[in-house]
This record gives C-alpha cells, structure tokens and sequence, in this order.
C-alpha cells in the first residue's frame, strides 16, 4: 500500500513510522531485526531504508595508496525486500542522484516494481567527503526534482530509451524531503519552499522533514507551504538526541538550531545515558505535541538503534 494510502485510512490518527540504516557490508542482517522487533508493536505501515552513495577509500598498491571506490552499505532494495517479507510491512527504500546515473536508478527502480515495492523517497544526496559542494554523478542527476520526474515517467511507461506498452506498470508513490530551517545551501527558506514546489509540481505525493527541535519551526514551515500551495501530507521527521556530542556535530551537519531550553538540559547531564534520557523526554513532549496538532505521522530517525525509539513511542502511541 502506499504512504498516502495508509494516510487516508488512519482517517486523521496520526501513524508512528520510523528510518533505519542498512548494516555496513560483512554485517549481519540479525542485528537489524533485533532493533526492528521491538518496535513492530506500535504498528508502522511503513518503514524507510535509507542508500548509502559510493565513498573513497585507499588500498595500498605496490608501495603506494591507490585511491578506490566502494559502497559500505549496499543492499538497500534487497533489505526493503527482507523487511517486507518478514514482517509484512511496506518499506520505501531511498533513491539518491548522487552516486548513481539515470541507467542504474532505472534498473533499481524496475527491481522495486518486481519486489512489488510501491513508495520510494527521492533525494539529491549529499556531497562526497572532498567535495565543498554536491557534484552530479556523470551520467547522473543534479537536482532531487529531475529524479522524481524519471520516477513520474516510469510510472507512465515512459523509460529512459522507449516507451513501454504494459499491462502493470509502475505506480510508485514519491516521497520527497522538506527542510523547515531551509536546506544548507538555499539562501532563504522561501527559496527552498519554491524548490520544495518544484519537487510537488513534478510529482512528488508526499514530503518528509529534515529533523527539527523546535515544533514551532516545522509548523512555520507547513503553513508556508500551504500559502506556496504544497498541498501534499508533510510528515515530520525527528529525532531524539543521544549522546552530548550531538550539540555539536547536528548543528554543523545538519545546519539546524536547538532550542537554548534543551541544550541547557543536554549540558547539565553527567553521562550520556542521563543525556540519552533527556533526549528521550524532550522527543516525547515534541511528539506529543505534534500528535494533538493532527501530522499524519511522527517519522522517527533511529539511527539503527531502537531502544529510545520504543520508549518514545511506548510514551506516545
């Protein structure tokens, strides 16, 4: 079923979905079902996988370090795929431009159709570890919006050498990403909303958000939108804050603020397990918050981890 589908038949009940993170190649799958079980309780219609683009890494080759590249985290349609069947849930596993040309997004996109996969979430990516800016594959798209309208025509028939007459072609339901403190490289939020419109008008069905901290900014950004004439379900995504760190490297990846309230909480903790804890309390009240104000779903970032996740859920659904 599609993520707008199951929207439409929670008939206004806010669903609990959650993001996890494929286990780095010469890991085992067990690992993440351990942090999938427990959170299979509080019924998610969907959960999202996300894709890894290629990194360099250097091999040592006749006395000399011979830059190469690799995936560390492959498999992400196969794992939707395992998920899927394992527990009987939809999975949208996350399309990038970055990393990949037209060609390969194509026979991805034909695997999902095969595996019967009916929502996927196109993104740029992010910029490799030596670029300053995002770069396009060669061969590859730049921008999120020329992804989505591949997937649109895909779901026309129309692929990228020929036009396909069949019976069952694809339908895939498109998720695009929203930024409610703006994307890192717009120059203002009204430009990045202009952009988010872009993404819809191409033919995007729903939008999740970057992670926020501040539920006054992500309704700020949904009553923006509305006035861009988005009209597609915005689906907040957050995240709990876990170790004291995370003061640090969520600003500076991420470009987004915390609030002084909890930052001032996150700095009184002696441990990280008394941070984990405030990070928990801190997503309850923001979920709870965003459940009385009617989101059609709470999309939590785990991490791979689940068991802050479960107690926030436990505390909120």
């Amino acid at each position: 079923m599609k993520v707008t589908e199951h929207i439409k038949k929670a008939n206004g009940k806010t669903l609990f979905s959650f993001e996890i993170i494929p286990p780095k190649k010469g890991k085992n799958i067990r690992e993440l079902y351990d942090n999938i079980d427990p959170l299979m309780e509080f019924k998610p219609p969907f959960i999202d996988v996300t894709t890894s683009r290629e990194e360099y890494v250097y091999v040592e080759k006749d006395g000399l370090l011979d830059r190469q590249i690799t995936r560390m985290r492959p498999g992400t349609v196969g794992i939707c795929a395992a998920i899927k069947h394992k527990y009987n849930v939809d999975t949208v596993p996350h399309v990038l431009c970055g990393g990949f040309t037209r060609e390969e997004t194509e026979y991805l996109l034909v695997d999902c159709h095969y595996l019967g996969i009916e929502n996927v979430m196109a993104l740029r990516g992010d910029a490799m570890n030596h670029q300053k800016y995002f770069e396009a594959s060669e061969g590859g798209h730049k921008y999120a919006c020329d992804l989505v309208k591949q997937i649109r025509n895909m779901n026309d028939g129309k692929y990228l050498h020929d036009v396909i007459e069949a019976d069952h072609k694809s339908d895939f339901c498109i998720g695009v990403a929203g930024y409610p403190e703006k994307h890192l490289e717009a120059p203002s939020l009204q430009s990045d909303l202009k952009r988010l419109k872009e993404k819809v008008d191409a033919g995007a069905d729903y939008i999740v958000t970057q992670m926020f901290f501040d539920n006054s900014k992500f309704f700020r950004f949904v009553e923006e939108a509305k006035k861009m004439g988005i009209d597609v379900p915005i689906i907040p995504g957050i995240k709990p804050i876990a170790v004291e760190r995370h003061l640090q490297i969520l600003p500076q990846v991420f470009k987004i603020d915390l609030p002084e309230e909890l930052i001032h909480e996150v700095e009184k903790c002696k441990t990280n397990a008394e941070v984990r804890q405030v990070g928990v309390e801190w997503c309850i009240k923001q979920s709870k918050e965003l459940v009385d104000a009617g989101v059609p779903t709470v999309h939590y970032y785990s991490m791979g981890k689940s068991s802050n996740i479960q107690k926030i859920a436990a505390a909120v659904f």
